[in-house]
């Protein structure tokens, strides 16, 4: 499935799949980080309740398993326009809370001993033309109106950068300290480890058909699977992109494939050119995102998008491995780091992310209804997934906690359009975003498809 599965330190075995009705007190769809967050919390807070992951592959399938491991604080929508939506304190909580959530998940890795590579950094987007300097500068300036401080985010100069990373044609530098680097598949499979031992149980092997109400007045919800039923008070929808795939939910969220490349291990004289030391992420200027960090095995793990959307929401694993995007990506790279040019990829792969119509994620809880929900956290979702998990654990059990009170709870996102527009203005953003790099690169201003396509995409 990925380079992070393939290096993880023991082989993966399906656990048991349901073969039985059962009663729980909360039944979750998905043991992605969103549900293996929420079990771990719900357990932790209260042992003697009963918890139920219900996975139709294993636990990390999805893109829990597949990312490019950054562990940031990095949220969908922009400061600038939360500050727009929600004031200055709503956006300066959640930012705080992205924070601490990137802390939080260290720690956790730490207290269940899962050795999941983390190791905080930062992160740098790197400026490589003129139009990104300008707009890295605009950005750093923007960010200290919002009342962000320089340990926040601050400018880079060419050489601070290039003492950094050791990439080409390097002018300078967006920073920030608040992100990590990680192993995903390793997290994915600790946490499915560390929620057994606090007495969940997870179900693999068991995909679930249909979610409906039962019992006297409906008062219980039900899932079914092909090996049995799951009563429960309450049912967590956990499942980001593949959410596409339950019964009408295909304009709810747009699964987006994401693909990344993995290098062999780099040579010595590669490791010292190229720098990145301590766990770094790094990304550039460009509209199109790459995305990338230097293993603990010295490999360089590489990720962008590019990869077409598929007509009606479409999940195929023949989408996850698309040559001319895994080519794009080498070349990337060796653009990127020259020294690397005849190091091998041993990897390809790729999967769906899940994106809501205006890109805001979301966390919902209907006590009424017993249903709770999170997810569409449109590429970053690896320290957002464990807020959703904490945050959910809080909405259901009832504690008013300030990250109850988030902006993003209780947040609802329009449909997408109905197909085939949905296809046609899916696959024309990608195509804007292309050009509008190219735009760039040639003319050295702004490009004015960017600033529309970034509107739309809540930057």
């Amino acid at each position: 499935m990925s380079y992070w599965f393939d290096t993880l330190p023991e082989p993966v075995g399906a656990r048991p799949a349901l073969a039985a009705d059962i009663d729980v007190d909360v039944a979750i769809v998905g043991a992605g980080y969103t549900g293996l967050w929420t079990a771990y919390y719900l357990a932790r807070a209260d042992p003697g309740l009963r918890v139920a992951v219900v996975e139709r592959e294993v636990a990390g399938y999805g893109a829990s398993g597949r990312n490019g491991g950054w562990c940031s604080a990095f949220f969908a929508i922009s400061d600038a326009v939360l500050a727009r939506e929600v004031g200055l304190g709503g956006m300066h909580a959640m930012r705080r809370a992205m924070q601490e959530s990137v802390d939080e998940v260290g720690a956790v890795a730490a207290s269940e001993n899962i050795d999941c590579h983390y190791r905080k950094g930062g992160s740098i987007s790197l400026a490589r033309s003129s139009t990104q300097v300008r707009a890295g500068l605009a950005e750093v300036e923007q960010a200290r109106s919002l009342g962000l401080r320089e340990d926040d985010i601050c400018w880079y100069t060419g050489a601070e950068a290039c003492a950094l990373v050791g990439a080409t044609s390097v002018l300078g530098g967006v920073y920030t300290p608040h992100c990590a680097s990680l192993h995903p598949a390793r997290l994915a499979r600790g946490l499915a480890a560390a929620v057994e031992r606090r007495g969940v149980t997870i179900y693999e092997q068991s995909p679930v058909t249909r979610i409906s109400r039962a019992g006297p007045s409906g008062a219980v919800n039900r899932l079914e699977t092909p090996g049995g039923r799951v009563r429960a008070e309450i049912v967590v929808q956990a499942t980001e992109g593949y959410s596409a795939e339950l019964p009408g939910k295909r304009r709810e969220v747009v699964p987006l494939y994401s693909l990344m490349v993995a290098t062999e291990p780099l040579p010595t004289k590669a490791l010292e050119s190229i720098r990145l030391r301590g766990g770094l992420t790094f990304t550039d200027g460009r509209h199109l995102i790459i995305y990338g960090q230097l293993t603990v095995d010295g490999r360089l793990a590489f990720g962008g998008r590019g990869a077409p959307y598929h007509f009606a929401s479409g999940i195929e694993t023949s989408f996850e491995l698309v040559p001319k995007v895994h080519d794009g990506l080498r070349a990337t790279l060796v653009e990127l780091f020259p020294e690397i040019e005849r190091v091998e990829i041993t990897h390809r792969w790729g999967g769906p992310l899940g994106v809501h119509r205006d890109w805001y994620p979301s966390v919902n809880y209907d006590r009424a209804g017993g249903r709770a929900s999170a997810g569409a956290y449109a590429g970053d979702g690896v320290s957002t997934t464990n807020l959703a998990g904490r945050t959910l654990a809080d909405l259901i059990a009832g504690r008013d906690t300030p990250e109850t009170h988030l902006c993003w709870v209780g947040h609802r996102s329009p449909a997408w359009e109905p197909e085939p527009l949905r296809w046609i203005g899916v696959n024309t953003g990608l195509a804007a975003m292309r050009l509008a790099d190219r735009s760039e690169s040639r003319s050295g201003r702004p490009s004015r498809l960017a600033a529309v396509v970034d509107r739309l995409t809540g930057h």
